[in-house]
């Protein structure tokens, strides 16, 4: 077992010397789409948002990494004979495997946990305003492409989605897709 940690030790120096380890930070923006699968009796329904990422993250190796992010997907908007606004956001988990293959490019995929609180606001036509919250955990999982500009920096396409976001009180339980760009700062 010794010999096996010290065989391994060179590949583990040469892979920190080349940068493929260490912390990074990250910021993204896009669109969120929300699979709300009932708009009936509203004249309108928009399911479509921007939003917005932070992350933070540990390359471990070439191959893999760990994340936590927080993302804000915006707000559903619902109007017709009253009006009524869902707004959702997620602390997330994952860990990211990535394929390199070419010097600066990659692809990854992601798998993970989320933690999401979405708010309903209403008011029905005629009557007061009110609000009501559901919070949940679940699966989320996605894929990307970046590429390197410099050793410190990297830019970032993503697709995710987050699964049964919401719950009774918000409207019931749907997936959100994001779609993003986003940079990367790597610490060396």
């Amino acid at each position: 077992m010794l010999s096996a940690v010290v065989l391994a030790l060179p590949s583990v120096s040469m892979a920190q010397a080349r940068g493929d380890t260490g912390w990074y930070v990250g910021a993204s923006v896009g669109q969120s789409k929300a699979k709300v699968a009932d708009c009936a009796g509203f004249s309108s329904c928009d399911t479509k948002a921007a939003a917005f990422g932070i992350l933070g993250g540990y390359q471990i190796n070439r191959n893999f990494a760990a994340e936590l992010g927080y993302h804000d997907f915006g707000r559903v908007t619902l109007s017709g004979p009253g009006s009524a606004n869902i707004k959702a956001n997620a602390a997330e988990f994952v860990g990211l495997g990535a394929y390199p293959f070419a010097n600066r490019f990659s692809v990854y995929g992601k798998l993970g946990a989320y933690r999401a609180e979405a708010k309903l606001s209403a008011s029905p036509a005629g009557l007061g305003t009110g609000s009501l919250k559901d919070r949940t955990t679940d699966l989320t999982f996605g894929f990307g492409a970046r590429y390197d500009v410099t050793r410190e920096t990297g830019v970032r396409a993503e697709w995710q989605r987050y699964k049964n976001v919401g719950g009774d009180d918000t409207g019931g339980k749907y997936d959100i897709d994001v779609i993003s760009i986003g940079l990367i700062w790597r610490f060396h």
